[in-house]
């Protein structure tokens, strides 16, 4: 590993999902901004061209490059900016966890001036590399750090998952026949607690609607890269009744997904419009528009801002998280109804719970 001793401060945020679903540690709120996720990425990029060649390296999470996920959001990112701003760019997968120091060294040797780490499971990783290696600036989506150990190089990137969660899962209460529907999370952790009760508070929402009752059956794959199982866990929901399935689990999804094709059932897809994957099968999707964020949080470390030890925080009124425009296997009436949700979370009216704790207190106000 190279040897530093400069002190830089430049990163900023953007904005994940593990995968939505990345991996593994716990987010804390740390120093916080808001910052806007597709509009301000846009508005960098002219000042973006004048770094030609700036070095940028992104290691992935367990899912890998191709997860149709949060790492290939990502990575759409930064082949945006190469696009736009001629930036050098490349990746390493990272098959395992033990993989995570490993390529972050190598990007380290690589000369890069902009290293992303991308899911919370790499925090610590990250964490180690940052203060081995001063001079290099760092970034991480869907991880923020305390204030008093985050590393003055490194930038993290949240996103309130648990709004456009809310929105999918009332849609997916005013869909359902049957009552039931599910929940795949791909390893437990407080990131994916904002998708699995955000979900299952607008499940509840709808329902209070509906004066029904709508059950949700929450299980966990404990990987973001087994399809496989994905699949089966699927599988059995479907059996059981369940007639719509939402996952944030990575490349665990796609399992989800496949099961929901085969059975001819919904499923809900996560970070990116996962429709293309089974267009009469995937009913909406919950977005993090990762690659915005990435590209945003890029440009400012090109242009040399101080953004580092900070975490940057994306949701539905930064324009950085939501729902896909195209609705129809739902129909009009029902999108409607998610996009009235959706102003009203905006407008502060509904605050979607992101922890337990905080859906048991939602609970309560139906």
């Amino acid at each position: 590993m190279k040897k530093m001793n400069k002190l830089l401060a430049a990163v900023l945020a953007g904005a994940v999902a593990v995968s939505a679903a990345g991996c593994g540690g716990a987010a804390s709120s740390g120093s916080s901004a808001a910052a806007g996720g597709a509009a301000s990425a846009a508005s960098t990029s002219g000042a973006a061209g004048s770094a030609k060649g700036y070095k940028i390296r992104m290691v992935t999470d367990t899912g890998g490059v191709n997860d149709q996920s949060f790492n290939q959001s990502s990575w759409e990112g930064l082949q945006n900016l190469k696009k736009e701003a001629s930036a050098d760019i490349n990746y390493m997968e990272s098959k395992q966890e033990s993989d995570y120091a490993t390529n972050l060294d190598k990007a380290a040797d690589d000369d890069a001036k902009l290293i992303w780490g991308i899911g919370f499971a790499m925090a610590k990783a990250i964490s180690t590399a940052a203060k081995a290696n001063p001079d290099i600036n760092y970034a991480i989506a869907d991880n923020g750090y305390d204030a008093s150990s985050m590393p003055k190089n490194v930038t993290g990137v949240m996103f309130r998952a648990q709004e456009p969660s809310f929105i999918v899962g009332y849609i997916a209460g005013k869909t359902t026949k049957t009552g039931k529907v599910g929940f795949v999370g791909g390893i437990n952790s407080n990131i994916i607690d904002q998708f699995e009760y955000g979900y299952k508070a607008g499940v509840a929402y709808a329902a209070k609607e509906l004066n029904k009752k709508i059950t949700v059956n929450a299980q966990y794959a404990e990987s973001f890269s087994d399809s496989s199982k994905g699949k089966a866990i699927a599988n059995s929901m479907y059996s059981s009744g369940c007639d719509i399935v939402f996952h944030a689990a990575g490349g665990v999804g796609v399992g989800v997904i496949n099961a929901a094709k085969d059975s001819g059932k919904y499923a809900i897809g996560v970070d990116r419009d996962q429709a293309y994957l089974a267009p009469n099968n995937v009913l909406t999707s919950a977005l993090k528009l990762v690659h915005s964020a990435v590209e945003d949080v890029s440009k400012k470390s090109m242009k040399g801002e101080a953004i580092g030890g900070k975490t940057y925080t994306y949701g539905l009124t930064e324009d950085a998280v939501g729902i896909p425009t195209e609705h129809k296997l739902m129909g009009d009436a029902t999108y409607n109804a998610a996009m009235k949700v959706e102003s009203d979370i905006k407008s502060g009216k509904i605050v979607p719970p992101a922890n337990k704790a905080e859906y048991e207190k939602f609970q309560k106000t139906l």
